[in-house]
């Protein structure tokens, strides 16, 4: 009797992607838009001159911003359209506390402005990179992205309640670097995406 041949099969590995929900009102979408609405409040409370109530406000929003990635991971709750509601929200919020800063605390700024620049300029052109590969914003929340949080929150406290300066120029430098390793991942990246730990994941995603 003849042996039947073996043939080759080709075995696709699957990636290390995140499955995604395909809800979109979801408890952490929810709470972008209300960390996306609130960014507009928040500015309206700078230029209402209420300098605590803008502080306390921007706490409250930026760690709404740690609760909805928690959530999303635990409630399974991910997806791609709230990674991009999330940048949106973001960009609202720091939009908000640049705007609130430099109303209320313009004096300290003026002594940051070569640490601010760097910053800024490098979120700008990150972005617009994006646009112009994708046509999307970049929403690859980093784990550097995630650091950054952190040293912008505890910068903004320290500008507003007459800390150490060196906490907010800390937060600006990790910004800068976060910006750039964001722009080396719309570089290498051929198609978008969300969700990228790092620019060395995505190196390797794309190899």
């Amino acid at each position: 009797m003849k042996r039947p041949e073996l043939q080759a099969k080709t075995i696709s590995v699957p990636t290390a992607s995140p499955r995604y929900c395909r809800q979109t009102f979801t408890i952490p979408n929810i709470i972008c838009l209300v960390r996306l609405g609130g960014s507009f409040g928040l500015a309206v409370v700078a230029w209402q001159g209420k300098e605590t109530v803008f502080l306390c406000g921007f706490i409250v929003l930026a760690m709404s911003d740690w609760v909805d990635g928690k959530l999303a991971i635990l409630l399974n709750q991910r997806s791609e359209f709230g990674a991009r509601l999330d940048s949106w929200a973001d960009a609202a919020l720091f939009t908000a506390l640049l705007f609130g800063a430099v109303l209320l605390r313009s004096t300290e700024l003026k002594t940051e402005i070569l640490w601010i620049i760097p910053a800024i300029s490098s979120y700008l052109i990150s972005t617009a990179a994006g646009f112009w590969k994708y046509r999307r914003w970049p929403s690859y929340h980093t784990r550097a992205a995630k650091t950054s949080w952190l040293f912008i929150l505890l910068g903004t406290i320290g500008l507003f309640t007459q800390g150490s300066l060196w906490l907010l120029r800390l937060a600006l430098v990790a910004v800068t670097l976060t910006n750039l390793e964001a722009l080396l991942i719309t570089l290498i990246s051929p198609q978008w995406r969300a969700n990228v730990s790092s620019v060395y994941q995505a190196w390797r995603d794309t190899r």
